[in-house]
């Protein structure tokens, strides 16, 4: 008979990227979309998605692998969706209310979903609010 082994699957959301994460026990490897959180690029998506780590304890953050998938959006919406699944993950796993707070406390995002969409386009312009220019008046 098999072993069950705590296993905790979370997801985050940032405008129209979506992210998935696992988190299982291990030796604290964090990888997105199979590639290594360390060699993640761009750096800026990379440093936002550190965030999390650099305020979770790293006696946990040792005994843990967090994999991620994430798709859609553009690169930052992606690396904040990634940052709100790893922070949900976390929170999940180690049932801490004390790093809910710190969370909380240092970016409500990373918790909390953003709930702004894209307004959507109106007839007569280009965008939702431009219209078109008048030359006479």
């Amino acid at each position: 008979m098999p072993s069950s082994k705590k296993v905790v699957t979370l997801s985050g959301k940032r405008k129209t990227a979506i992210a998935r994460a696992t988190v299982r026990a291990g030796r604290g490897r964090f990888r997105i979309n199979k590639v290594p959180l360390e060699i993640y690029e761009p750096e800026a998506a990379r440093l936002k998605i550190m965030e999390v780590l650099l305020q979770a304890d790293d006696d946990l953050l040792k005994k843990i692998d967090i994999d991620t998938k994430v798709s859609g959006g553009g690169f930052m919406g992606q690396a904040e969706a990634v940052r709100m699944a790893i922070a949900r993950g976390l929170v999940r796993w180690s049932k801490s209310k004390h790093l809910q707070s710190v969370f909380t406390e240092y970016d409500r995002t990373m918790l909390a979903g953003d709930p702004r969409r894209k307004e959507s386009k109106k007839f007569g312009g280009p965008g939702a609010r431009a219209k078109r220019q008048k030359s006479y008046r």
